[in-house]
Parts: structure tokens; sequence; C-alpha cells
């Protein structure tokens, strides 16, 4: 007999996925260049020259058994080293190797930390908007997601909210900054009063609640801003990182595990993360891109055609009446709708070949999102369409 939760997904597939198998039959029409096509937050920009080199060194000269054999259980201690000196070095914290976990990516890494802290029928609790597929991470482990309703004023954490949420059930709460979908990074003050509601909620329930931080745009921020580490600010944070986005190499699927070292049993959680990962498939990424982001650690793709990007839209969308919150980083901007069913409004969109996601999936129904991980020649071209389009349909 097939499993029925994973049957039942098929008729709940990603939306994000299926306006990306849309825009791709239509580019088969009309030509991919004539899309635009926001609906999936896949990088744009060059790798950088750094990360090919070292995969071509080590293709060229290292023992084919270093770059091509198994890493071992709890990933390659060098690398591991390479993450936690990098750490302490932009943040000032102490990490060291015990602290660090190479996972497939920051999927991989939420999928090892909710294991971590929860058992099945504890309850994590995230953000809305949220990145949706935090559901199938956590409820197929058997723990259960709580989403707090968004403050759409800012998309700052509604604190009064989550005062209601939280519970003795709740064993995590899972943030994401910079945020997929509305590009909001929180502020320094979001982090402390987040930290210190924990730490009383802790308290009285008489069990640790654990901040898993979800981090895969960190690089990625606007104004010449700096994004704050929320680890510095809570003990019981574990950190889930991916180079997907920094890197500009989201199919090398690369990440990592990090947990404060101020953090109780950190070096068991660590050495649990090894055993996880027997459990769930997840074993070793592949040893050679382990090896060449450790040598690439540094270094980041040009990341600025991002913030180019964001800054013409937000600038049209603005001119043409959408509310909409600057976004601080990523490249996702999150405008409301303008109407409110937005599922009708990105389908309404599909006639002027602009490719919008709706936003009811990330917990905001009448907000959209895109992507705007595309060129900038294609963004320009497309304000004419998105004109057209809100003239025609809501003028």
């Amino acid at each position: 007999m097939l499993v029925q939760k994973y049957k039942e997904m098929l008729n709940k597939k990603s939306v994000i996925r299926d306006m990306a198998e849309y825009a791709a039959k239509r580019g088969q029409e009309i030509g991919y260049e004539n899309v635009f096509d926001y609906s999936l937050g896949n990088p744009s920009v060059q790798v950088p020259q750094e990360y090919t080199d070292a995969l071509i060194h080590m293709l060229q000269n290292e023992d084919p058994m270093t770059i091509h054999g198994y890493s071992p259980t709890l990933t390659i201690p060098k690398v591991r080293e390479a993450v936690a000196q990098n750490l302490n070095e932009r943040f000032g914290m102490n990490y060291t190797k015990e602290h660090i976990f190479m996972v497939s990516g920051a999927a991989g890494a939420i999928a090892h930390a909710v294991r971590l802290v929860t058992e099945p029928g504890d309850e994590v609790v995230t953000f809305a908007p949220f990145f949706p597929e935090y559901h199938p991470y956590v409820d197929l482990s058997g723990a259960v997601l709580k989403v707090v309703p968004a403050h759409p004023q800012d998309f700052q954490i509604d604190f009064e909210a989550l005062d209601r949420m939280l519970s003795q059930k709740v064993m995590a709460v899972l943030i994401n900054t910079p945020n997929n979908p509305s590009g909001i990074v929180y502020s320094e003050e979001t982090l402390r009063r987040l930290a210190d509601i924990l730490t009383r909620k802790s308290a009285e329930y008489g069990h640790d609640i654990y901040l898993i931080s979800d981090e895969p745009y960190r690089e990625i921020v606007f104004d010449k801003k700096k994004v704050p580490f929320p680890a510095k600010f809570y003990d019981r944070t574990i950190t889930c990182y991916s180079w997907s986005k920094s890197l500009s190499v989201p199919g090398d699927r690369i990440g990592y595990v990090a947990v404060n070292p101020a953090c109780p049993d950190a070096t068991t959680m660590i050495q649990m993360c090894g055993q996880i990962s027997r459990g769930i498939g997840h074993n070793c990424p592949t040893a050679m891109v382990q090896l060449a982001v450790a040598q690439a650690i540094q270094y980041t793709a040009d990341l600025s055609v991002y913030e180019t990007n964001m800054n013409l839209l937000y600038d049209e969308l603005t001119a043409l009446g959408f509310t909409v919150v600057r976004p601080g980083g990523t490249f996702y901007i999150f405008p409301k709708a303008l109407e409110e069913d937005a599922v009708a409004f990105c389908e309404k969109a599909k006639k002027y070949d602009l490719i919008l996601v709706p936003g009811d999936s990330f917990g905001c129904p009448g907000y959209f999102r895109m992507a705007y991980c595309i060129d900038t020649e294609k963004v320009k071209r497309s304000l004419a369409a998105l004109r057209r389009f809100v003239e025609t349909e809501y003028r």
C-alpha cells in the first residue's frame, strides 16, 4: 500500500514550481526572452571565479579518492574548521569545528535542526510570510508547524501574536532573515526582543526553546547595511546556511548547521546530526563541493545586480499605486495585490506574460511575490508589461 500522506502531497504541489513550469511552457511558444518570469528564486549571477578555479584545481591535482570518496560521518574536519573561523571573524563568535556540520543546503540544515530538538507532536513556530516548504520540512518530521500571522506594516515580528502562539508544546521558533518572500531583514531590536521572550518562556515552561535561524540570503543585503547575526542574541540558536545564493550555486547543494557554542550540549548536538543523517538519507554532501566552498569561503558572486533590480521594481510598483514594504535584502519583493484575491490577480497577469506567485501559500493571502533574480535588461522590459497590466485590468 502506498503511503497516503505522500500521495496526498501530489495534489498540493508547490505553486512556485507550477508557475515556473507554466513560464517554461509559455517560453517554448513565444520565446523565453518574452516571458517575464518572476516565479523561481534561482540565482542568475555568475559563480565567482575563485570557486570554479578551486574545483578545476582539485580535479586536475587532487587524489581522486579525496574529492570523489565518502567524507566522514561528521563531514570533512578542515571544512568545518574553515566555516567556524569565518563565522568567528565576521560575527565575533567562538565556534570550533565541533559546532559545525556540513549539509546539502539550507533545506538539509533545517531538516537536521528540527529533528535535533523536537519529538513527534511537538510544535515549531514560524512567522508569516514564510517559505512554503517549511511545512514539509517540519510536518514530515512529526512535529507541527504553527504560523504567527504577518505584521504587514513592516513584516517584522508581531510579538503580541507570538505570545498568544507560544505554549508548553513549542520546542523551537524558526526564523528567516533576510526573509523569503518579503525581503525584510530582522532588526537588532527585533532579535533582542525575540531572545528575551524565548528566555522567559523557556524558564516558564521548564524546557529550552531553540531558535532555528534560516539564513541563505545573509549576504544579499541593500543600502550597505549589515544583517544582524541571530546567534549573537540568543545562546540556543541553531544557524542553517546555504551557499546557493551567495556563491550562485544552488545546484551544488551545500550548506551547514552551526550550533551556538554557548548552547548547552552544543557538541553533542553536532554529533547527533551524523545520526540524524543516517535516518533521513542525507549522508554527507559531495566531498569536492565541501572542499571548494572552504577555499572560496571569503568570496561571493557579484550580488549588486539584485539591489539594482529591486530598486527598479520598487520604484515602478509604488508609482503604480501598489502597497509594498521596501526589501532590505534577498532577491524578492512582496507587494499587496490590487484585488483581494491574489490568485486571481496572478492569473490575470499571465495575459501580459508576467509570471507572479500568489502569497497564499506564504501565509499572506492578498499579496504576491516577485523573484527578481533575472537579467536587469529583462526587468526593465517587464515594466511596460506591468504598466499595461495595471492600466488595463485595474484602471
